[in-house]
């Protein structure tokens, strides 16, 4: 059977697969979860910070 096809025969059910997570995995999923938004959000402050004062920088420097 090709790889591209396989699987395609079943019917997705993603609640099913939801019930199959323990409570812990799931708890442990969603901490990963929040952590990596966090992660991200502050990286995109960061960068706007940076940008800001770059900006201002090259302001000052124009005549």
């Amino acid at each position: 059977m090709s790889i591209l096809t396989h699987g395609f025969d079943r019917p997705f059910d993603g609640t099913n697969r939801l019930s199959r997570i323990s409570a812990a995995r799931r708890t442990q999923l969603k901490r990963l979860a929040l952590s990596a938004l966090a992660l991200l959000s502050m990286g995109s402050v960061l960068t706007a910070l940076i940008a800001l004062r770059t900006t201002f920088y090259a302001w000052r420097l124009l005549p």
